[in-house]
């Protein structure tokens, strides 16, 4: 947008509370709302890949939910104030079938192209389960080529099929590997932890050319250590980061599809998130936000706070 045309913020909570108001995130811009914008706020209620819990076809409105929770003027820890910089917009949710995996794939893809558009637009996408994120990574492929990955999860979303099943919450960042949409030798997975089927998985997960930071190495090596490993990993590609929100320890998520006990806490996730900025982030993902499972919005707000702190990067990157 125009650097002299004035950004529309979000409801100022000293005027409406934040109870109440519109429904969009942190209740910022609603898409209609403006000629243009820099960076959307997307929703892709889909869980049809899900493999044990479903129902995070309902995060993205309890994480709209959750986010009324949030003060989005300033950003303490990045020093940014990033509605007031660009133009961030709700931009509503995908219509997706539910019953039809790769139909919901092209129906998202093709919505996020729209959001995208011709002035490569960012986007943070609330999940739906972590399946959204091969189409995500098929739209940016369009306008930035093979990009880097910078994946938080407890799993590593490399196994070949779930019940032969090609394309799953479990299996994206294979297919995306195979279809050269990541940049080789510049992906890196943070937060894995667990038992896997075979060793055979963590084999083929380094013969694509992931690298790992195990829940347990941040015990050792510390989250300073961590990050410039990352920030190593991907240089100045640009990235996508996804987060699936089982990255956390269930005591921080309980609301999630797939629990692994031993993860990460909020505020070291917070903490390694927030020391990332300036990575050229072109896309994001928060995904595997289950409210049934969820206590008192524990999850949700988690999630929202992820979000927002996307939005911040993606600003703060502009220096």
């Amino acid at each position: 947008m125009d650097d002299f045309q004035k950004p529309v913020g979000a409801i100022p909570s000293t005027q409406v509370p934040r109870y109440a108001g519109k429904g969009t995130f942190a209740r910022i811009a609603d898409i209609r709302e403006v000629g243009d914008y820099d960076i959307a706020v997307l929703g892709i209620p889909f869980d049809g890949g899900t493999s044990y819990r479903p129902g995070a076809r309902f995060g993205p409105m309890a994480v709209r939910q959750a986010a009324r929770t949030l003060r989005p003027g300033f950003h303490v820890e990045l020093g940014v104030a990033p509605l007031e910089v660009v133009q961030i917009v709700d931009a509503g949710d995908v219509t997706v079938t539910p019953y039809d995996i790769a139909e919901a794939c092209t129906q998202i893809e093709d919505h996020v192209r729209d959001v995208i558009g011709d002035r490569a637009r960012r986007f943070v996408a609330i999940g739906g389960d972590h399946t959204v994120a091969l189409p995500n990574l098929r739209a940016l492929h369009r306008v930035h080529g093979p990009v880097a990955l910078v994946h938080f999860d407890a799993h590593l979303d490399t196994w070949d099929t779930y019940f032969n099943a090609p394309v799953t919450h479990g299996t994206i960042f294979r297919r995306a590997f195979e279809e050269g949409l990541l940049v080789e030798d510049h992906s890196i997975h943070v937060g894995i932890r667990g038992p896997i089927y075979d060793r055979i998985d963590l084999t083929d997960d380094a013969r694509m050319g992931f690298k790992i930071i195990r829940a347990g190495d941040l015990d050792v090596i510390g989250i300073e250590a961590a990050v410039d490993t990352v920030r190593r990993r991907v240089g100045d590609l640009p990235v996508y980061l996804s987060i699936d929100i089982d990255v956390l320890d269930p005591a921080f998520a309980p609301g999630t599809g797939t629990p692994e006990s031993g993860g990460l806490t909020a505020r070291e996730l917070l903490r390694m998130l927030r020391s990332l900025d300036g990575l050229n982030l072109v896309g994001a993902d928060v995904v595997e936000v289950s409210p049934a499972y969820d206590h008192a919005e524990i999850t949700s707000v988690a999630a929202a706070t992820l979000v927002f702190d996307l939005l911040a990067l993606m600003v703060a990157d502009r220096g």
